[in-house]
């Protein structure tokens, strides 16, 4: 079988975050979420890692994070280009970003062989998580598949936060999945813009899905029909996206992990704290990159 391999989503500029958030060291070793978060992945068994990056960004995180975990890893880039785009298509007038994270997976495929998984490069998704993932790509199962987060473990006090809300059948699988962008915490469970309301207990994704290799040529189908279909200059091609065109073969894997992540610059000192209580209790070395 061919190696499992981890597509990391670095190319996001942190808006919220108020800088580049991926460089955000949460620790006082120096490491950032993303080298807990290849820690994880490797020793679950993922063989290959691909972050995927702006070309400015590229040396800047080498230097950064990339240096120390291509000694342990066989750490690769690829790069995400508003300019990336199917023979045909032109960038449209007032667009100044790439185009989501569908398209930052797309980039990344190339380099792929095999199944893969996909995760946030500002997310901590905790140990066992990559280790489901992993058991669940080793099988000779067909399916794809998502690690589902109980809504209250994926909110943040500091602001609005983006996760994809799923629709689950009885057998596990997915019925549906919609890209809610402004959820808010409220008394048991979160809210949206719009009002409508979520119970804590709604499984939701973060962005860690696990798909097989044929995988792919939804990715590459699914490009030329959003862009067909963009309403706006700031439109994203997101994950929920493909994920919906592989449906019903998609299994949501639940997790009873809680998330960290920086989605604000406050998130910061709670993501500190919790990874010093980590370390401490010996769920990860002081220095994962010795």
């Amino acid at each position: 079988m061919s190696e499992l391999t981890l597509i990391v989503l670095a190319a996001g500029v942190g808006s919220r975050f108020g800088g580049v958030k991926q460089m955000a060291t949460v620790d006082d070793t120096g490491h950032t979420l993303i080298d807990y978060s290849i820690f994880d992945a490797c020793r679950a068994g993922f063989g290959r890692i691909i972050c995927v990056v702006t070309p400015q960004l590229e040396p800047d995180f080498h230097e950064r994070v990339g240096r120390r975990i291509a000694r342990h890893a066989d750490l690769v880039y690829a790069h995400q280009t508003l300019d990336a785009l199917p023979p045909g298509y032109d960038v449209p007038d007032g667009r100044v970003k790439p185009w989501g994270t569908a398209q930052a997976v797309l980039v990344a495929i190339p380099q792929v062989d095999g199944p893969f998984a996909t995760i946030n490069a500002d997310d901590f998704y905790g140990q066992s998580s990559y280790e489901k993932m992993a058991t669940f790509l080793g099988t000779t199962s067909s399916d794809h598949a998502m690690i589902g987060y109980r809504l209250t473990n994926t909110l943040s006090p500091s602001g609005t936060v983006s996760r994809g809300v799923c629709q689950v059948g009885d057998d596990g699988y997915l019925v549906d999945i919609h890209e809610r962008t402004a959820l808010k915490a409220t008394e048991g469970g979160a809210t949206d813009a719009d009002g409508t309301f979520y119970p804590a207990d709604t499984l939701v994704s973060m962005n860690f899905w696990g798909f097989r290799a044929d995988a792919a040529q939804a990715f590459r189908d699914g490009f030329p029909a959003f862009l067909d279909g963009a309403s706006s200059a700031t439109s994203e091609y997101y994950l929920p996206d493909v994920a919906r065109q592989l449906i019903p073969r998609v299994r949501v894997i639940p997790t009873s992990e809680a998330w960290l992540g920086v989605t604000y610059s406050d998130d910061l000192p709670a993501v500190r704290q919790r990874l010093a209580e980590l370390v401490e209790a010996g769920v990860y070395p002081p220095e994962l990159w010795p």
